[in-house]
């Protein structure tokens, strides 16, 4: 092994952001997650659903009506255009 061009090897601390702090050995001294073991869904059973900003509403809201409109617009058309109009 080449010498001089490893990094140094040396313990390091882990914190997360629910308080958790976890000793290993790392490059870094310290590392900072946003979710570890002790508080992600997949370890603990339970489910936690972030909308915080309402994103799902919000989008529903905006494009509740657009989507089934521009269906039939464009079957509308598609009918049109081989020449099958329907009187509505």
């Amino acid at each position: 092994m080449k010498e001089k061009i490893h990094p140094k090897y040396e313990e390091a601390t882990i914190h997360c952001a629910c308080g958790e702090v976890v000793k290993t050995r790392s490059t870094k001294p310290s590392i900072q997650v946003d979710i570890c073991s002790k508080c992600h869904p997949f370890f603990t059973g339970t489910q936690k659903l972030i909308d915080s900003a309402g994103r799902i509403e919000k989008f529903s809201k905006r494009y509740a009506g657009n989507v089934k409109s521009k269906a039939k617009t464009a079957v509308a058309s598609k009918e049109e255009a081989k020449g099958e109009v329907k009187a509505e």
